[in-house]
């Protein structure tokens, strides 16, 4: 078997360092490892870096959510109700997800930084890649393989009301709360 890399860091270019960088620490609960003229590199583990902004010394063009190029990063929870705590904790400072999608094989928030880049905080649904596998190859995912909306508040209450974790991660439930039906393709917007 051929030795497998790790992804180590994500580097993003930008016109607005300081927002970016404050952005990403705020997320994350990442802090700057180091900072200079036109660059930082941040982190939230034991790694040097996990994400690094550079500023060119020319003016950037916004983002198009036409262009060709990568649509978002993902960052995974042990749990649920890791996932859930992170959200109630970034609400609590404003920051809030763009749109939440019960994936089916993922609960997921999606969440856009001031560049318009999409990152993603997740929680898989299925105890084992085997099993999540197996779902994203049945008849309900190729149905609807982005999956609804929902409310991630309204999940945050039922859950602290009792309701379990299964029934909290089926579309089913997803479905059933939603207030009106939004597009959860509006993560491409």
């Amino acid at each position: 078997m051929a030795v497998q890399p790790k992804l180590a860091h994500v580097v993003l270019q930008t016109g607005r360092l300081a927002e970016m960088r404050e952005w990403y620490c705020a997320l994350l609960d990442a802090h700057v490892v180091v900072e200079g003229d036109g660059f930082a590199f941040l982190t939230y583990d034991q790694e040097h870096h996990r994400i690094a902004l550079v500023q060119p010394p020319f003016p950037v063009e916004p983002k198009s959510p036409l262009a060709a190029g990568m649509q978002h990063m993902a960052f995974t929870f042990d749990c649920l109700d890791d996932l859930l705590d992170r959200y109630s904790e970034l609400a609590g400072r404003g920051l809030r997800p763009k749109v939440p999608v019960q994936h089916g094989v993922t609960t997921s928030l999606y969440y856009r930084d001031p560049d318009g880049n999409f990152v993603e905080f997740q929680s898989d649904n299925f105890p084992a890649p085997e099993q999540a596998t197996a779902y994203m190859l049945g008849e309900e995912y190729a149905r609807d393989p982005l999956g609804p909306v929902f409310d991630p508040q309204t999940m945050r209450t039922a859950r602290a009301d009792g309701a379990t974790v299964d029934r909290l991660t089926s579309r089913a439930w997803a479905l059933a709360t939603q207030e009106q039906p939004a597009d959860p393709a509006s993560i491409w917007a």
